[in-house]
């Protein structure tokens, strides 16, 4: 397993110590460096991130508040001089707090928990989960949904071969699928990304049906779709 980072501090002799421990660690993967939140933000759009060691008080956006405003979720380690954003740094659940100078044993200790937190993730995908219909549980796997659709306190739930209709929140659902897979196009509308045939517009088509992507949703939206995964001619 490689962890892929990034690292992000105003300092250049801060990120090039960083750059040097990342460098000793087998499981650790270098993808970039950036002197603050906002080219932080551009390589975040076209490639993907695990982890983020990210300095607190920067130019023009503070780690904290580039935090607050993260739609994606890799995982961050806090490299700061200040211990006075520790308590704000955990209620944000990032993975660890660095004070500098920061010593290569406890940068270590920090990527031990990053891979031990990734290896956790990785063991822990599931294949299916279950929802109540009626009086019985039933059993959904992941690869055979189609598209998910509130209905006020109902979410159908649209397989291969039939609509599942459950008591439910959307939200509910999507906490119990895998965001790699599954990705939120609407208020109302989930759709299972290797399901999808085609784009156009507003629209995605999948089997027989046309599911909308909000107007305010639909870069990020085609950004997960999309990735890697474009070839223009």
């Amino acid at each position: 397993m490689k962890i892929k980072c990034i690292i992000t501090d105003d300092e250049p002799i801060a990120r090039k110590g960083l750059k040097s421990y990342i460098d000793k660690i087998d499981f650790l993967e270098f993808s970039a460096e950036c002197e603050d939140a906002l080219q932080l933000n551009s390589i975040l759009k076209t490639s993907p991130i695990d982890l983020i060691f990210l300095d607190i008080e920067m130019p023009y956006l503070t780690g904290i508040d580039f935090l607050k405003n993260l739609t994606i979720t890799p995982k961050i380690v806090f490299t700061t001089a200040y211990d006075k954003y520790a308590i704000e740094g955990f209620e944000l659940d990032v993975l660890d707090y660095l004070l500098k100078p920061i010593a290569f044993e406890r940068f270590l200790k920090a990527a031990n928990k990053a891979f031990d937190y990734f290896n956790t993730q990785q063991n822990n995908f599931e294949t299916y989960f279950f929802v109540k219909v009626n009086n019985r549980l039933e059993k959904i796997n992941f690869q055979d949904v189609l598209f998910l659709e509130a209905m006020e306190n109902y979410v159908a739930i649209y397989v291969h071969d039939k609509k599942v209709i459950v008591h439910s929140t959307l939200k509910s659902i999507l906490n119990l699928l895998p965001n790699t897979q599954f990705i939120q196009t609407h208020k109302s509308y989930i759709v299972n990304v290797s399901a999808l045939t085609s784009i156009e517009g507003n629209l995605l088509s999948i089997a027989q049906y046309q599911i909308p992507i909000s107007k305010y949703q639909k870069e990020e939206v085609m950004r997960k779709i999309l990735q890697h995964k474009l070839l223009l001619k």
